[in-house]
């Protein structure tokens, strides 16, 4: 099945009834009975925040895009599993970051089995660094520091990763975090903090090679 064929008609303008003044409860009662006004109206709603999210932690506008399909078909698909005890954006956010991070394990498993293959002659071609991209929360006129940073963020591990998109670039706080991530305030704080460190790390290094 074409997910995102499915995806773009269930938003076809066939399905453009407005939903106006639905509070959250109402709007995921009617996505649970399968509603296409309801789910369109989810799209329009949070469909910048996934992508943006996903391209933040993925790096690659392909990928965020793919990606970004799969979060909306899972939501879809499994909203009865939805028990309503976080905000529905926490939880499109937590399905967000587990599909990104899901991608980025398929693609590490990929990159080891070229390089075993490659040790036997083998080679079908070994996964190259994602193409640098603009992020849509980036003015263009950072667009040359903003790589550079995304390129370091791209080198923390992979929960201090996810912390600092969804704090420095999504502005989440750091109880939305420890809802998205299933973390207290204070192990949020210790991923920030770690991240951070770390970062300085990285773009130091970067600019005291770029100066040799």
């Amino acid at each position: 099945m074409d997910h995102r064929s499915e995806v773009e008609d269930m938003a076809d303008p066939i399905f453009s009834i407005k939903i106006f003044a639905l509070n959250e409860r109402e709007l995921v009662r009617l996505l649970k009975n399968k509603d296409r006004a309801a789910f369109k109206t989810i799209v329009e709603t949070w469909q910048n925040m996934v992508y943006n999210t996903a391209l933040g932690i993925l790096q690659n506008e392909e990928d965020a895009e793919d990606t970004a399909q799969e979060v909306f078909m899972k939501v879809y698909e499994a909203i009865d599993s939805f028990k309503e005890e976080s905000k529905l954006s926490t939880w499109i956010y937590r399905i967000t970051v587990t599909r990104s991070m899901d991608l980025i394990r398929r693609k590490k498993r990929k990159k080891r089995f070229a390089f075993i293959q490659s040790l036997y002659g083998k080679n079908d071609g070994m996964m190259i660094d994602p193409p640098d991209f603009f992020h849509p929360g980036v003015s263009l006129e950072n667009k040359e520091n903003a790589a550079v940073l995304f390129k370091a963020i791209d080198q923390l591990p992979p929960n201090q990763k996810v912390a600092f998109v969804l704090n420095k670039i999504e502005g989440l706080s750091y109880v939305e975090i420890g809802e998205v991530m299933n973390l207290s305030d204070s192990a949020v704080d210790a991923l920030l903090q770690r991240a951070k460190k770390k970062l300085q790390g990285n773009l130091l290094s970067f600019y005291n090679n770029s100066k040799e």
